[in-house]
């Protein structure tokens, strides 16, 4: 490793180390000066001392991925900060750990509620909408009226009839959706909390186990969603992916009008909409 990335990771442990409080941490006595002390930060890291002292020296070599992520622990890193310090050490982030099904922000929701005229959705790496907008609503799916249970897009894709006949090309977008929802689960870390999932699926729906088999891996990435909606007829879509910031077992999906006229039909829709 370079030694500049050697320094540039030192300067940033000592950084961390000094801005914590020894007595919340129950390491009594005075000190000269604040923070904790090198062997402080070692016991609560459960490496040696001489180790740790090496590293902010920008001495040793470069320290391994268990070393870095019990030093996280030790200096309590945030999920940001304990990426950079894997950007600082190796050159790269650390493996994504997933994190199973929670809500959204506040924030992100209310910004999903600022779309006024296109749906939105969050989802996980396991495909379950958590979160979505009034357009949404309207135009996809009523996700409010689903069980928690079934507002999963692979079971509905591949076990509602009446998703299959409102996609104007259902066998593209099933090939489509079982390679990026693969992409997906590897990305955020949750090929085994996937497991159970594509084992029911797998069981109920011969189509995806067929698609399964293929192995075919898709980016979300955005492009063309074309649908026969039982009130606005056929309409096209563009979608495009987003990935929620800190939050890799998440994904923004928006859909955008592609036409002025569907824009307003949408509107109207949703406005009248109970």
């Amino acid at each position: 490793m370079p030694a500049s990335s050697e320094t540039s990771l030192g300067a940033y442990l000592r950084d961390r180390r000094t801005k914590l409080d020894p007595a919340a941490f129950g390491f009594a006595g005075r000190r000269r000066t604040p923070g904790l002390r090198r062997e402080e930060v070692a016991q609560r890291s459960n490496i040696s001392a001489t180790w740790y002292t090496w590293l902010e020296q920008g001495r040793g070599g470069a320290p391994s991925a268990d070393v870095l992520n019990r030093i996280a622990a030790g200096l309590m890193l945030t999920e940001p900060e304990r990426e950079h310090v894997f950007m600082l050490a190796l050159g790269r982030p650390p493996e994504v750990r997933y994190r199973p099904k929670e809500g959204i922000t506040p924030r992100l929701q209310r910004l999903l509620d600022t779309l006024e005229v296109s749906p939105a959705i969050v989802k996980t790496a396991t495909w379950d909408v958590i979160a979505w907008n009034r357009p949404a609503a309207v135009v996809l799916t009523d996700w409010d009226a689903l069980p928690p249970g079934e507002r999963n897009i692979l079971r509905r894709i591949f076990g509602d009839p009446r998703v299959r006949t409102v996609q104007h090309d259902w066998e593209s977008v099933a090939r489509f959706v079982v390679g990026a929802f693969r992409a997906d689960a590897v990305r955020a870390g949750a090929t085994s909390e996937v497991g159970e999932l594509v084992d029911e699926l797998c069981r109920t729906s011969p189509e995806f186990a067929a698609l399964w088999r293929e192995n075919d891996i898709h980016s979300h990435g955005d492009g063309i969603k074309r649908l026969r909606h039982p009130t606005l007829g056929l309409i096209d879509l563009e979608y495009s992916a987003f990935a929620v910031d800190g939050r890799p077992d998440l994904g923004m999906i928006v859909y955008n009008p592609v036409t002025q006229e569907v824009r307003n039909q949408i509107r109207t829709l949703v406005g009248s909409a109970p």
